[in-house]
C-alpha cells in the first residue's frame, strides 16, 4: 500500500503531484480540511501506512493532526468541563482573590423587570446573590409587571439581603425608563446590565473588579458570552475580540456583560426612551464618543448567560423586531455626532448593519500598483475586471514588469502601452515583493495607493469605492478586501488575517463556504483585524511613507503583515470589508513554497517575524485566547491560552 491508496477523493491525488514532498502533503491536507470524520479516518491510515513505512518526522506530525482532528468534534459541553467548570475548589481560590484586591470598587447590578418567567427571575437574582465578590447591589425597577406573583418574587429577596434594592414604577414606561430608574437607585462606582431572565456567571463581579484594579483608567468593561436553555445547558459561547471600533459598528460586541462607569453613565444622558430593544447599544455608542480606546477593557471570560427563551432575542430576532430599527438608528446618530458622513443599512444577510461611508465630491487619484512577471494570462485578467467592472472613475494602474521575457506578456504590455491611465515600470531585479512595491510608490501619482497581486480579478463593480471610502475616515491606516478562491467548493481566500494561526499568521475564516456567514457573522462584517493581506490593500500615500513602506528583508512571506503591524504602531485601524469582493488566484504566478531553497527564505522569515514582535502573535487583540491557533475556523482553543477556571489553585495553571 503506498500514499495514493489512503487518499480519500480525487483532489487528494491531484494534491499529490502538485505537492511530492510527504510531509508538505500532510500539512496541506489538514490546512484544506476535508470533514472531520474523513479527516480522522483519513489520518488514522496514514499513520499507519506512513508509521510502517518508516517516514521520518511524519509520524509525529500525523499524530499532531489527528489530536486537532479530534479535538474538533468535541464540543462546547467537554470544553466547559475540562477548562471551565466551577467547583469548590475554583470558588475558595476566587474568594481569596477577591479579599485581597487592591481596592473593592462598588458595582450596581442594574435590573429593568417586566413579566419574566418567575422561576427565570428568581435564578437571575441568585445568580447575583451567588456572587463571589461581596461589594455589589442590585438594583431592580420593576416596570409596573401585571403578573402579582413578580412583586411578591422580589419583596421575598429583598428581605434576604439588604443590597438589593427595588423601585415600583406605577405605571409601564417600557425598558430604557425603568433601566434609568434602576440606576437612580444605584450607589456603585460601575453599573452592571443584567437582564430579568439571564445569569451571571458565580465569578462575574470578582473579574469585573479585578479588571478595574488592573486598568484604573476603566470607562466601560465587557466580557465572553455564552446562551443557556431552561435545563441550564450552554451553547453558542461567543469569544469576542477586544476593543474593535469597526465591528461594534456592524453588530453591538459588547452586550453582554456589559459594565460602565457611573459618571459616564450619568453625563451621556443615561437610556434613551426611542431605543427600546437596542437601548444598551445606543448607550454603549454614546459612551464611547466620551473616552479612549485604552478605557475599554475586555476580559476573555464566559461571565455572562444569556437565557434561551421564545420571547427573547437570544433565541430569534424575530421576538423583537423593532429591535433591529432602533440599533440601526442608533448608530446612525452616533456617526452623525462625530461628523461621520456615512448611511448605515441592515446587512443584507444577516441581523447586523453595514456602514457605507460617502466618499468626497473631489475623488482622490488612486495608483494601482501590479508586480508581474511573465503571468499574462492572470494579468490580463486581472487588468480587463478592472477595466470593466469598476466604478471609481479616477485610478491609475502601474504595472511593475519584474523582467518579463514571455513573447505572450510582452505583446500583451505593447496593448497596454496605448490605454490611458495604464503605465509599466520596469524592475528586473531577483524577485522580492517588498522592494518592487517600495520603488512603485516612488513613481505614483496618486495620494492613495492600492496594491494588487497580478492574479486577483475584481468581482464587485463597488470594490475600489468601498475600500477608498473607509481608507479616508480619522484613524484607519490601511483597507483590505474579500478575496475568494477561483473555485467556489474551496469558498473564502482572505478575509483578514488573525496573528498567530500557524505560528504568525493566517487567513480568518479561510475555505469558509460563501453561505456560511462565520463566527458570529465575522465572516461577513466590516471589522478592524491586526493585518489584511498585501494581495488587495489600499493605504494612502502619506501612510505608506510614514511607516517607509515594507522591509525588504521580507521578500515575500509576511511583509504584509508586518507592514500592518508597524502602520498600527501609529495607532491606527487596519480594516476588512465584505463588500470588496476579488477571486484570488493564489500564488500561480510563483508556484507553492516547498523546494528546499524557498523553505529556507520561509523558515528566515518566519524567524524575522516573531523576533520582531514577539508575544503579540499569540495574543491578536482581533481574536481571543479561548479561540484555537490550529486552525483558521474560530475553533476553541484546547487549552485555552489564559489562566482557566479548573486550573485555578492548583500547580498546573495556565496563564
Amino acid at each position: 500500500m503506498n500514499i495514493f491508496e489512503i487518499s480519500l477523493n480525487k483532489k487528494i491525488l491531484q494534491l499529490w503531484k502538485e505537492i511530492p514532498h510527504v510531509i508538505s502533503f500532510i500539512d496541506y491536507l489538514y490546512d484544506i480540511k476535508c470533514d472531520c470524520g474523513g479527516w480522522i479516518r483519513f489520518l488514522i491510515k496514514a499513520y499507519m501506512i506512513l508509521y510502517v513505512e518508516g517516514f521520518s518526522g511524519v509520524n509525529v506530525r500525523i499524530k499532531r493532526y489527528y489530536e486537532l482532528a479530534s479535538r474538533s468534534q468535541k464540543g462546547y459541553a467537554e470544553w466547559i468541563m475540562q477548562y471551565d467548570l466551577w467547583t469548590s475548589q475554583v470558588e475558595n481560590e476566587i474568594m481569596r482573590r477577591a479579599e485581597n484586591l487592591a481596592s473593592k470598587p462598588i458595582i450596581s447590578v442594574v435590573m429593568p423587570v417586566f413579566d419574566p418567567n418567575p422561576n427565570m427571575l428568581a435564578e437571575a437574582i441568585k445568580s447575583v446573590l451567588h456572587q463571589v465578590y461581596p461589594n455589589w447591589q442590585l438594583c431592580i425597577s420593576d416596570d409596573a409587571s401585571t403578573n402579582p406573583e413578580i412583586r411578591e418574587i422580589l419583596h421575598f429577596y429583598q428581605k434576604i439581603d439588604k443590597r438589593i434594592k427595588i423601585v415600583f414604577r406605577s405605571s409601564n414606561g417600557h425598558i430604557s425608563r425603568a433601566s434609568n430608574d434602576a440606576v437612580e437607585l444605584a450607589g456603585g462606582d460601575y453599573i452592571a446590565l443584567l437582564d430579568h431572565d439571564d445569569l451571571l456567571a458565580p465569578d462575574a463581579l470578582y473579574w469585573t473588579a479585578e479588571a478595574i484594579c488592573r486598568n484604573p483608567q476603566a470607562e466601560i468593561i465587557y466580557s465572553d458570552e455564552d446562551k443557556i436553555d431552561a435545563s441550564g445547558k450552554r451553547s453558542e459561547h461567543y469569544f469576542k475580540p477586544d476593543w474593535n471600533y469597526d465591528l461594534m459598528l456592524s453588530q453591538n460586541m459588547i452586550s453582554h456583560l456589559g459594565v460602565y462607569k457611573k459618571t459616564l453613565v450619568d453625563q451621556v444622558g443615561r437610556f434613551r426612551p426611542g431605543f427600546e430593544g437596542s437601548q444598551d447599544y445606543d448607550l454603549a455608542l454614546r459612551c464611547i464618543e466620551k473616552i479612549s480606546s485604552d478605557q475599554i477593557i475586555h476580559i476573555p471570560r464566559v461571565l455572562y448567560h444569556w437565557r434561551q427563551h421564545q420571547q427573547s432575542t437570544s433565541k430569534s430576532i424575530d421576538a423583537k423586531p423593532y429591535a433591529l430599527d432602533a440599533a440601526r438608528r442608533a448608530i446612525q446618530e452616533h456617526l452623525e455626532r462625530i461628523n461621520i458622513n456615512a448611511d448605515v443599512d441592515f446587512h443584507p444577510e444577516l441581523p447586523y448593519y453595514r456602514v457605507r461611508y460617502h466618499l468626497p465630491k473631489t475623488l482622490p487619484l488612486v495608483s494601482l500598483i501590479i508586480p508581474t512577471r511573465n503571468n499574462h494570462r492572470y494579468l490580463k485578467r486581472c487588468i480587463e475586471s478592472i477595466l470593466n467592472l469598476t466604478n471609481y472613475q479616477n485610478y491609475e494602474i502601474i504595472i511593475v514588469d519584474n523582467g518579463s521575457d514571455s513573447r505572450d506578456t510582452l505583446m500583451y504590455f505593447s496593448e497596454l502601452r496605448d490605454i490611458p491611465g495604464i503605465r509599466i515600470l520596469r524592475d528586473p531585479r531577483p524577485f522580492n515583493y517588498s522592494a518592487l512595491n517600495n520603488n512603485a510608490v516612488h513613481n505614483v501619482r496618486g495620494s492613495i495607493i492600492g496594491l494588487l497581486n497580478d492574479d486577483v480579478e475584481v468581482l464587485s463593480r463597488g470594490w475600489l469605492s468601498e475600500m477608498v471610502s473607509i481608507v479616508l475616515q480619522p484613524g484607519v491606516g490601511a483597507v483590505g478586501a474579500r478575496l475568494l478562491y477561483p473555485n467556489s467548493k474551496d469558498g473564502l481566500q482572505h478575509g483578514g488575517v488573525i496573528l498567530g494561526l500557524g505560528g504568525v499568521a493566517g487567513h480568518s475564516h479561510r475555505h469558509c463556504m460563501n453561505q456560511d456567514h462565520g463566527y458570529f457573522g465575522r465572516a461577513k462584517l466590516i471589522q478592524s483585524f491586526s493585518a489584511v493581506t498585501g494581495a488587495c490593500l489600499i493605504v494612502e500615500k502619506s501612510t505608506f511613507e510614514h511607516v517607509k513602506g515594507f522591509d525588504e528583508n521580507l521578500a515575500v512571506a509576511y511583509n504584509d503583515v508586518d507592514f500592518c503591524l508597524r502602520i498600527r504602531v501609529l495607532g491606527l485601524r487596519i480594516i476588512c470589508t465584505p463588500f470588496a469582493e476579488l477571486i484570488h488566484h493564489e500564488s500561480v504566478s510563483r508556484g507553492i513554497d516547498y523546494t528546499p531553497e524557498k523553505q529556507k527564505r520561509f523558515e528566515s522569515e518566519t524567524a524575522a517575524m516573531r523576533f520582531r514582535w514577539g508575544n503579540q502573535l499569540e495574543n491578536d487583540p482581533a481574536y481571543n485566547p479561548n479561540l484555537g491557533l490550529d486552525t483558521e475556523k474560530f475553533d476553541i482553543a484546547w487549552p485555552p491560552r489564559i489562566e482557566f477556571r479548573t486550573s485555578i489553585g492548583s500547580r498546573n495553571e495556565y496563564a
